[in-house]
């Protein structure tokens, strides 16, 4: 079966529109029941932080932020092992985001098209490690915004990865802890 190169452009779309589509219906269920997710997290034993680190893989295709899963996740595990689950499932929603990104760039030819970018977004160092680790701190969809770039970019894997994940651990950490303290407090 060999595809013509419009077909496989139109079958890259329609499978990032498909998995965006399912992944933000599931992550509006989700999102509206954050209580029964507590409950099933913590109640799975060992399959919970698995089950938790699977959800931050579908958030990364989703609009949906993870903050709210990682103050679960501190609050259930506590901040140590909340955070561990938080870096780790981050980082697989990076890497979903980076694939997604590499898609479009498949799907657009973005190759060709980077350099007729205006206001010479096409000559932005994207591959740059400080680029990689700045703008993913920008608050809101920075780190999203990094992360697709970065897949359309043609990043190299290894150093968008642990680019990915110096910022993402102590993100992690930080709202481990908060989830943390807030089951304290109450």
């Amino acid at each position: 079966m060999n595809l013509s190169i419009q077909a496989k452009k139109r079958l890259t779309v329609g499978a990032i529109i498909l998995v965006l589509g399912l992944s933000a219906a599931l992550m509006v269920v989700v999102s509206r029941h954050i209580d029964t997710v507590e409950h099933l997290i913590s109640s799975l034993g060992i399959a919970g932080p698995m089950l938790s680190i699977a959800l931050y893989g579908l958030l990364g295709a989703s609009p949906v932020p993870s903050e709210p899963l990682t103050l679960v996740n501190g609050a259930v595990f506590g901040p140590l092992m909340g955070t561990l689950i938080a870096g780790t499932g981050n980082t697989l929603a990076a890497v979903v985001e980076y694939f997604i990104g590499a898609g479009i760039d498949n799907a657009a030819d973005f190759a060709k098209k980077r350099d007729d970018l205006p206001f010479g977004l096409g000559k932005l160092p994207v591959d740059s490690v400080w680029f990689l680790i700045g703008a993913r701190l920008i608050p809101g969809y920075g780190a999203k915004v990094v992360s697709v770039v970065g897949g359309m970019y043609r990043v190299p894997l290894w150093r968008y990865l642990w680019t990915t994940a110096i910022p993402t651990f102590i993100g992690a950490a930080l709202f481990a802890y908060g989830g943390f303290s807030l089951l304290k407090l109450f």
